[in-house]
């Protein structure tokens, strides 16, 4: 959800306006319109701000909640931020997992928020993911490999290796749920891997592709 806003302030719930500084979450002309229609059905509209929270679990994709909160309730923490009369509220614990998103409107899709981040990585017991190999997967990742499937919309995570040669990697955007998305791991990822990391030797996608909302491929 996306685009440029036009008031930087930084607003805490019970303060004035500091310093300017960038938002959290820009938030698109069309998406204001729609936000002030649905805010002005509510019967505390002037007291409302639009809370936004990243809602989905590591190793998951982003699912977010979005619902209108009073403002002057929200926690200390959360970033407040007023574009052309809409507020929103940021969660604390999601605003590192939103930098930098984009909240926009179309009457195709709805209220949509284009994040440029990628979700956390779960955690998977056993594998190592802090040593020499998995700092040489991590670059040859995000140098080679996540900038070929971008053109997908869709990217790969390390999840950590076995200290057996074995990596493991979750799929996720446009390659999560996509027809193709195996044979682009097992024969696009794995290859690049095994040719640029001396100490890999196989790949295995840990990906739940049963779960995909918007494959790529059809």
């Amino acid at each position: 959800m996306t685009t440029e806003a036009t008031e930087t302030p930084k607003v805490s719930p019970f303060d004035a306006p500091a310093s300017p500084v960038e938002y959290i979450v820009s938030v698109t002309p069309e998406a204001v319109a729609k936000l002030i229609e649905l805010r002005d059905e509510e019967p505390e509209k002037d007291r409302l701000g639009l809370r936004i929270e990243v809602v989905s679990s590591p190793g998951e994709d982003f699912r977010y909640d979005l619902s209108f909160d009073v403002v002057t309730q929200a926690a200390f923490a959360d970033e407040v931020r007023t574009t052309d009369g809409i507020k929103t509220i940021v969660a604390a614990n999601s605003i590192d997992l939103l930098q930098g998103s984009i909240l926009d409107y179309s009457a195709a899709q709805g209220l949509i928020i284009r994040n440029p981040n990628k979700p956390l990585a779960a955690s998977v017991e056993g594998l190592v993911r802090n040593d020499e190999l998995s700092a040489n997967i991590e670059t040859v990742l995000a140098g080679e490999v996540n900038p070929a499937l971008a053109s997908h919309g869709g990217f790969v995570t390390f999840m950590g290796h076995d200290t057996e040669g074995t990596a493991y990697l979750t799929m996720g955007g446009g390659c999560h749920g996509c027809s193709m998305s195996r044979m682009t791991m097992l024969e696009g990822v794995q290859t690049t891997l095994l040719e640029k990391v001396p100490g890999v030797v196989k790949v295995r996608d840990l990906t739940d592709h049963t779960s995909g909302d918007n494959p790529y491929y059809t």
